[in-house]
């Protein structure tokens, strides 16, 4: 989306690049938001009430990023967008597919949901290297959350040697089965 102005000393297309990488990222966390709180609802199982009192707060801050990054679209002269329809046509990935389901498997499965949004946090921090570190710094910022989150979800998951029992595991539903 062409911005109309951007922040000063930055050139046009660099900016216009930059808020492309960041309405990315704002898709993924609104997607993100919505998926833990679905999470949130349907989890059950002996541990159900740990899991689920821990999601609340990923929710809001999750939520949080969403803004940060929405307000930075906005400083640079973009248009943030975060409808529905447009998260849902605009997103790289099929929907949580996941319902009712033990805590063991929605971790699982969010294991796998958390390393892709991590990962394309990475790639928008390498990108913002060279274009733009204000950027650049909050992304770091909602990484080390994001990472921190990730990290949460894995001790329930891990044994004592710290091996994972869904390593290797590509999509939410391998995750799942790996550990029923």
């Amino acid at each position: 989306m062409a911005s109309r102005y951007t922040v000063p000393g930055m050139e046009q297309d660099a900016a216009e690049r930059v808020i492309d990488t960041l309405q990315q990222r704002l898709t993924s966390l609104i997607d993100l938001q919505l998926t833990l709180k679905h999470i949130h609802w349907n989890v059950v199982g002996p541990t159900f009430i740990g899991v689920h009192e821990m999601l609340d707060p990923q929710v809001d801050a999750v939520r949080s990023m969403t803004d940060d990054l929405a307000e930075r679209i906005a400083t640079m002269g973009g248009q943030p967008v975060g409808t529905p329809g447009y998260v849902a046509k605009t997103r790289g990935w099929d929907d949580y597919s996941l319902l009712r389901a033990t805590t063991n498997e929605h971790l699982a499965a969010l294991d796998v949901v958390y390393t892709g949004i991590i990962t394309d946090h990475r790639r928008a921090i390498a990108e913002f290297d060279e274009l733009d570190l204000v950027s650049q710094d909050m992304v770091i910022a909602q990484a080390e959350q994001l990472e921190t989150f990730q990290w949460f979800v894995r001790a329930h998951l891990e044994d004592s040697s710290g091996a994972l029992r869904h390593g290797g595991a590509t999509t939410e539903q391998e995750a799942a089965d790996a550990v029923e």
